[in-house]
């Protein structure tokens, strides 16, 4: 269905308001979507209550989420903790559920206290969280200088690690150890509507339309500070940035690798499940997706089939699973299956988006290292 004809339909389906009043209620729709929410998880994942904690494991409450395989970690108010595997055979009850702790980086984990579980298992920086030598650098962009981690290393091949939606640059220390290991420069980015980075308008995001500048703001800066190559990391609008970099940027010819985890390559049904998660009634939804259109520019053409470039020629690996509900993978493993010569797809069965590294991280590190050591 066109857009126009979607907007229509939802409109005369929102009874009892005028068009006006549905016009104002798709705005508001596609703000609780597309408005920047720093440091804040996404709401696809109800709250966790924690019922009891210990010295090495921690009792949630059972559900989906805290059933989940693999290393995640646990942010509330002023609390972040990281936790390993559900430890069959320990005490619990029907309600609950008993993970290994693996630290409390920030606060304390009280009963009682709200958590969420989030791709981000660490904390701090990649000094205090890592022991890594690293320092903080500004990287000029458009709308201004935004703050990044740079953690040295003896190759001329910089990583560019680029975050996506519902995190921060800390996503990229899940990986800093294997890149380090390596020996590859890091680059971890903050962007426009990062808490410490410059706001776009109206506070809005634009899922990769217009922040794959800063990415490419970045590439710049890493190739005048030595780099003669780069690889791009991106999870979620990250690994959109990173495509798009590769197809429009004027320095593509220096990207030499994409990884590309859950990457958001169908910007309308990104935007539906989102504002889904948001409580907003279905027959709004085709509403949300107009008015995000309208405010950001948003490109209704640009659909899956095209965010891939026809004349791609830089390696590429997917990673991406079937249990993500933000980012459909049917376009990930479609753009696998029309470009097997550059793109390759590592699949994740059991993992939220952008988290594909927290369910296996043994299994995704050595998807990278098969993947890089060509680029080497």
């Amino acid at each position: 269905m066109r857009p126009a004809t979607a907007t229509a339909a939802a409109v005369t389906t929102v009874i009892g308001v005028g068009a006006a009043a549905a016009l104002a209620a798709g705005r508001y729709a596609s703000d609780a979507a597309l408005k920047a929410h720093p440091r804040k998880p996404l709401p696809t994942d109800a709250k966790l209550t924690v019922h009891a904690a210990g010295e090495d494991r921690v009792t949630l409450t059972r559900g989906l989420a805290s059933l989940r395989p693999g290393t995640y970690g646990l942010q509330g108010p002023g609390v972040h903790a990281a936790v390993g595997p559900v430890l069959e055979g320990a005490d619990r009850s029907a309600d609950t559920v008993v993970r290994r702790l693996e630290r409390v980086s920030q606060g304390r984990l009280t009963p009682g206290t709200r958590v969420r579980l989030t791709p981000e298992v660490y904390a701090g920086d990649p000094g205090s969280a890592l022991g890594l030598d690293h320092r903080e650098v500004r990287v000029p962009g458009e709308l201004g200088d935004a703050p990044a981690w740079f953690v040295p290393g003896a190759r001329d091949t910089w990583a560019i690690c680029v975050h996506g939606l519902g995190t921060t640059r800390n996503q990229a220390m899940n990986v800093m150890p294997f890149l380090t290991q390596w020996r590859f420069p890091v680059l971890a980015l903050s962007y426009r509507g990062d808490a410490d980075a410059p706001r776009p308008r109206e506070g809005l995001g634009h899922l990769g339309e217009s922040e794959w500048r800063d990415l490419d703001e970045a590439i710049g800066f890493a190739l005048r500070s030595g780099a003669q190559r780069v690889i791009l990391h991106g999870w979620s609008t990250g690994a959109t940035m990173a495509l798009r970099c590769v197809a429009d940027s004027s320095r593509k010819h220096r990207i030499s690798g994409l990884i590309l985890d859950s990457p958001v390559l169908d910007w309308q049904a990104t935007l539906r499940a989102l504002a889904s998660a948001h409580r907003t009634p279905a027959p709004v939804l085709p509403l949300a997706v107009r008015a995000a259109q309208g405010r950001t520019g948003l490109d209704g053409e640009r659909t899956p089939g095209t965010l891939f470039p026809r004349d791609l020629q830089v390696p590429t690996l997917l990673v991406h699973g079937p249990g993500d509900r933000i980012a459909p993978w049917d376009a990930s493993r479609a753009a696998a299956r029309a470009r097997p010569d550059f793109v390759s797809l590592h699949t994740v069965p059991d993992a939220p988006h952008a988290a594909m590294w927290n369910a296996g991280p043994d299994a995704y590190e050595e998807a990278l290292r098969r993947f890089i050591t060509p680029l080497m």
